[in-house]
């Protein structure tokens, strides 16, 4: 007994061939496309930067694997494997397994569950691709399919399975086998075998393309020799009857295969020949019984990498309706994964594709497996051990539910949805490139053999609902193709490579668009690529010689395109469309001689284009990315540009420009007439290394003014700044306005630049001219500007004997020219001897300064003519100290001066260095401008650390003689002041306090929380007399705020403070304070007084009296006092109410006794309402008889009457009813 030979009775495989015609374009199987897949192969180890992790998603190793019978006989624990997201949607029980329509849907969406769950899509980007795919109709093959069904009644085309040759099932049984001429080269099986076996629904090939296995839809399976077209089995009994071969699979192993049934069972098929006998032994792999697979992939390794370790277990990846399941079939049968699916819609089709992948430059085999809108990628890898390891990779999320999964590549995959739409995906990045409609193919479905209609639809439900999309048999894939098999034709699809790519948008007129895929071929980041092979640079420059000739096309298209007529912005327009794209593409590829020679020459036959052009070369020229250009187009471009009056833009590109090629006197006098200063001095220092010149021409306009007092325009102003700019440039060493100077020439350009500066006289000095004319200059422009260049001069120069010369030199001139004339300010006299004493005061100090010149300034600066520009003078001369000019100068006698001067800013400097800090506080106080400082700065001395108690208590002593005065200056951070550091002298300090108004703003700020010091009141520790006396002093001047400050007030005795209230006759506060001492009735009789004595003042007034303020006193007075009686009634027994509400009723209704009178009253009415208040008030703590009573018991009888009637309509208000009345007498 020995297994099959892989090759008995089998002639060669057939060689790849090429043809002239449509199949050398649309159908090179062998030659060109396998090819392409050991080019994929070389590709995926270049792949160093793949997305994949290997890490994330890990599916943790069990350490036993279940075996494949503990999975078959698990149950699924009620997983509803399809039960759908809405029940309503389909009625499971009630199925009609043969209503289902097996013919192609083509483009009907009928069965299309997409439409029940729509997700966010893909990022539109298929301009960015172009076509990356071409699909073309095989015409021979589809004739031959349609012939065969008229001539020889093969029927309706049912699976296709392609290899270097292609294999058609039919409906009647037959197997046509095409060449990759498209030529039919067998015929096998015949249509009475095909009405015993029913339709072939499925084909393997094997992979020597020497064998033919063939499923039929009543379960028999055919095995054919490919090369005789005879058959060598027939085998029947490999399944259990009555079911439909769904898929049929060789393996790696010839004598291998798989087959899958309409039961949802998996059988493993072994051939071999046992005594010349060939024979089938069948296994079941899986029963359908514990759950329906419906989709099975062995994993097939391409003959380069036949020595994987992973290809010795022979993995079989299956897909069941409810998990994903990866088993090996050898050494011996062992599961390796199981992955469920969770819930889905239960129509999706379950799909599985294998492929090897390189990640992290190991080439592994990758599982896709999806089932609706989520494609799952599984990394196999074999480790050390020899055990399988499973890792989930990055998945891929859909808007639309797929029916087939086809990878192209590695990185490619070609996806095909429920309306048959293709849609091209690169894996990595999960950019979606192309879709594809391909309703034309009217592909063939598998619905009736997975319903098994030919053995009378003996299937699930489950298994018939999957089946309405099922299109295994239907697409084939080989060599980088994918075969799709439809009603009455085949079409092939495959990757355009990247210059078919390019040209079919060429042909499309997309010039740009082809330019932008081209140059991302060129730069590596093409998605889909094919055809490119060799190292990167190899690569580069087989793209670059095609986008020249592009470029060429391109630039001839904008020409003849370009309209004839109407207005010059439509043609300007055109080129700015155009030109750039030009330009950009040379300059990308680093094609400069391109750019600035035949470009330039063509597009310069039209003069709106060439304009354009050099515009376009602008943003390269400033961002020095374009040097190099030639004379010609750098003399244009400027022309250019002055002809359109865009003179800035002149300047800024000379600036960026090698110019020597130019004529330099032209360039330089267009610069000056056009006030281009920047490029003038650029253009003088570049193109003539000379330094000297650009700076006379700028001195000779600007000094006359300056020189003759005049005020500079605006323009002279800048040529200032630039002349001071490029001089502190070449003194630094500085290219003007940017970059270096060489440094061979740092050294001599420094050395003429100073002599420049320091010469007696100009070249052209007239008479009259004074000496040293340029220094003299930039002091009158800028004093502080020339200096601080000089300073910065100075700290680059190193310590020679001709630095040393050279500064000392500046120095006297600088002193000759300052001191000696009287036309400077004393800004700018200040400003030169802060720069020397900055300079004196420098360790490394080799400068001598008389110092006589240092008192002649204190004595400019100290002593003027005049009180002009008194804080200009200060602020220079403190410069000065701080500079270090301080050892200048004898100390004493610069206090002096300071002193007269008032100086005080001064006098705070040279007090600080000697610690005399009591001093400073005068300082603050004769300052107009800083005296409110002065409480900031005695808190700091007393406060901050590093001063002595002798420091510390010199300036509190200070402090205290002036407490007058901080307190009328600010009495808030005075009482602050005190309250911080020396609440226990309070009492002392009030009593240095003689002004009583300055005393009652320092205790106001000091007491009252409401003034808003930030002090805690309890650490004050004042005695009570101190508030006492605050209160006595708010009485005289404020008494309207003394009730509002009592009751935030605290320390007070109320004895006294009642006694200093009666004093001021301030009734309501003393009210306030009895009650508050609990003298309820001592209170309310003050307050009843007053109320008393105004209800008399408007008794007795006449008609021109102010009866509103003297009735709106009654009324507050009378309000103040409810609210007294009201505060108090609940503490209190029903008589002592009665002695307060009862005596203020009465006071209320005595002037109204009047009214009869023949002097009455001019208020009846007003205090009538006021008495119904009362009464109103005195209702919730009185009993209404006893009011009533006391109404009525001193009235007449008519009186009475109408007090009743009054009554009456009171108790209607407050809600009485009649029968209270009886009270009445």
């Amino acid at each position: 007994m020995e297994n099959e030979p892989d090759h008995e009775n089998v002639e060669q495989s057939l060689c790849a061939k090429t043809t002239e015609e449509e199949l050398n374009k649309s159908f090179n199987l062998e030659a060109s496309l396998s090819k392409f897949s050991y080019i994929d192969l070389d590709k995926e180890l270049e792949f160093k930067n793949d997305l994949i992790d290997d890490k994330e998603f890990d599916i943790p190793q069990v350490d036993t694997p279940p075996t494949l019978e503990s999975i078959l006989n698990e149950t699924d624990d009620e997983e509803e494997s399809f039960v759908l997201e809405d029940p309503t949607l389909l009625n499971i029980d009630t199925i009609d397994s043969h209503s289902y329509d097996t013919s192609s849907v083509a483009s009907s969406d009928s069965g299309d569950r997409t439409n029940l769950k729509r997700k966010k899509k893909l990022p539109d980007s298929f301009s960015l691709h172009g076509s990356v795919m071409r699909h073309s109709l095989l015409k021979g093959i589809s004739a031959q399919i349609v012939s065969a069904a008229d001539k020889v009644d093969a029927g309706l085309p049912t699976a296709i399975a392609v290899s270097s040759l292609i294999a058609v099932g039919t409906s009647h049984g037959l197997a046509l086998i095409f060449d990759q001429n498209q030529a039919l080269r067998l015929c096998l099986g015949n249509t009475s075998v095909g009405g015993q076996y029913g339709a072939i629904s499925a084909l393997s090939i094997n992979n020597d393309c020497s064998r033919l296995l063939c499923g039929f839809a009543k379960g028999q399976i055919t095995m054919w020799d490919l090369a005789s077209g005879k058959l060598l089995r027939s085998i029947t009994d490999a399944h259990p009857p009555g079911t439909a071969i769904l898929h049929i699979k060789f393996t790696d192993d010839p004598t291998l295969a798989i087959c899958n049934d309409s039961g949802g069972s998996v059988f493993e098929l072994t051939f071999k020949r046992v005594m010349g006998v060939r024979t089938c032994e069948s296994r079941c792999l899986f029963s359908g019984s514990k759950g329906e697979v419906c989709c099975i992939e062995p994993l097939h390794s391409k003959p380069e990498l036949k020595d994987h370790p992973i290809t010795q277990f022979s993995l079989l990846a299956m897909a069941s309706l409810t998990k994903i399941l990866v088993i090996g079939l050898k050494p011996s049968l062992k599961v390796w994964m199981t992955f469920p699916y969770g819930r889905m819609d239960p129509s999706s089709v379950p799909l599985l594709a294998w492929h090897f992948v390189a990640v992290h430059n190991y080439v592994n085999p990758m599982l896709a497996f999806c089932r609706g809108d989520v494609v799952h990628f599984l990394l196999v890898k074999r480790d050390e051990s020899g055990a399988i390891h499973v890792t989930k990779q990055k998945h891929l999320h859909l808007y639309y539910d797929l029916i087939n999964f086809t990878w192209i590549n590695s990185r490619t995959v070609v996806l095909l949805d429920s309306v048959e739409k293709l849609h091209v995906i690169d894996r990595q990045t999960q950019e979606e490139l192309e879709t594809v409609e391909i309703s034309e193919v009217q592909l063939v479905y598998n619905s009736s053999h997975f319903k098994s209609l030919a053995t009378g639809g003996n299937v699930s439900q489950a298994l018939a609902l999957v089946g309405e999309k099922a299109c295994y048999q239907s697409i084939s894939s080989y060599g980088g193709q994918i075969f799709y098999l439809g009603t009455k034709s085949v079409y092939v699809m495959m990757l355009r490579s990247w210059r078919e790519r390019v040209d079919h948008l060429l042909k499309q007129d997309c010039l740009t668009e082809a330019l932008a895929l081209a140059w991302s071929f060129h730069e590596g980041k093409a998605k889909a690529v094919v055809g490119l092979s060799g190292d990167a640079s190899k690569r580069k420059a087989v793209v670059a010689d095609r986008m020249v000739e592009i470029l060429f096309h391109y630039a001839d298209r904008a020409l003849k395109k370009c309209p004839d007529q109407g207005k010059i912005q439509v043609m300007e327009q055109h080129f700015q469309d155009t030109v750039p794209v030009i330009v950009d593409y040379c300059l990308l590829l680093e094609r400069k001689d391109l750019l600035f020679s035949q470009m330039y020459d063509k597009l310069s036959e039209n003069s709106v284009a060439k304009g354009v052009f050099l515009e376009c070369l602008e943003p390269y020229i400033l961002s020095d990315k374009l040097v190099g250009m030639t004379p010609q187009v750098m003399k244009d471009l400027i022309v250019h540009f002055q002809d359109k009056k865009l003179m800035e833009n002149v300047e800024a590109l000379i600036v960026h420009m090698d110019i020597t090629s130019l004529d330099i006197q032209q360039v330089v006098l267009m610069c000056w007439e056009n006030r281009l200063y920047d490029a003038m001095i650029y253009v003088y220092n570049r193109g003539m290394n000379e330094f000297i010149s650009p700076m006379e021409k700028l001195f000779r306009v600007i000094s006359p003014p300056l020189s003759a007092g005049r005020t500079l325009t605006d323009e002279q102003v800048v040529m200032g700044n630039k002349l001071l700019v490029y001089i502190s440039c070449c003194l630094a060493g500085r290219a003007y306005p940017l970059g270096d100077i060489p440094e061979d020439l740092v050294p001599l350009v420094k050395n003429q630049v100073f002599e420049f500066l320091i010469r007696l006289h100009s070249a052209e000095a007239s008479p009259e001219e004074e000496i040293y004319p340029y220094v003299r200059t930039l002091l009158h422009f800028d004093t502080r500007e020339f200096l601080n260049v000089l300073a910065l001069t100075f700290e680059d120069f190193k310590n020679d004997k001709q630095a040393v010369e050279y500064q000392q030199r500046i120095v006297d001139i600088l002193l000759k020219v300052m001191v000696e004339n009287s036309d400077f300010t004393p800004s700018q006299v200040g400003c030169l001897f802060t720069f020397l004493a900055r300079q004196l005061a420098k360790p490394d100090n080799t400068l001598f300064v008389n110092r006589t010149l240092f008192d002649q300034v204190l004595e400019f600066l100290c002593s003027p003519d005049d009180d002009s520009r008194h804080s200009e003078r200060q602020q220079v001369l403190l410069e000065l100290l701080q500079a270090g000019g301080i050892v200048q100068f004898e100390e004493s006698r610069l206090i002096r001066m300071a002193e007269k001067a008032e100086f005080y800013q001064i006098c705070e400097f040279m007090y600080e260095r000697e610690h005399q800090y009591d001093k400073i506080i005068d300082c603050y106080l004769r300052d107009p401008l800083r005296e409110e400082e002065v409480f900031n700065y005695i808190h700091n001395i007393l406060s901050i650390p590093g001063h002595s108690a002798e420091e510390k208590q010199s300036v509190w002593q200070k402090a205290m003689d002036h407490i007058e005065e901080l307190v009328s200056l600010k009495p808030c951070k005075a009482a602050e002041l005190v309250a911080t550091h020396f609440s226990e002298q309070i009492e002392i300090v009030i009593k240095k306090l003689q002004n009583q108004v300055l005393l009652f703003k320092f205790l106001r700020s000091l007491l009252d929380p409401r003034e808003g010091i930030h002090v805690n009141q309890e650490s004050l520790q004042m005695p009570p007399s101190v508030t006492e006396q605050f209160i006595e002093l708010l009485c005289q001047f404020d008494p309207n705020q003394v009730i509002e400050t009592l009751q935030v007030l605290e320390c007070y005795r109320l004895e006294e403070t009642i006694q200093i209230t009666q004093k001021y006759q301030l009734h309501e506060v003393t009210a306030y304070l009895l009650e508050k001492k609990g003298d309820i009735h001592g209170a309310f009789l003050i307050m009843l007084k007053r109320l008393q004595s105004k209800l008399q003042e408007i008794t007795h007034q006449d008609e021109k009296a102010k009866e509103d303020l003297s009735l709106k006193d009654v009324e507050d007075t009378m309000v103040e006092t409810i609210a007294l009686c009201q505060r108090n009634s609940h503490n209190l027994n029903q008589q002592q109410r009665e002695a307060l509400w009862f005596p203020l009723l009465e006071a209320m209704m005595a002037p109204q006794k009047l009214s009869g009178s023949a002097a009455p009253h001019l208020h009846p009415e007003a205090l009538r309402s006021l008495t119904m208040q009362v009464l109103n008030s005195m209702a919730a703590f009185i009993a209404l008889p006893s009011i009533l009573q006391r109404i009525l018991q001193h009235e007449t009888r008519q009186e009475k009457e109408k007090e009743k009637e009054k009554i009456q309509q009171h108790c209607d208000t407050i809600g009485l009813s009649n029968f209270q009345m009886i009270f009445l007498p």
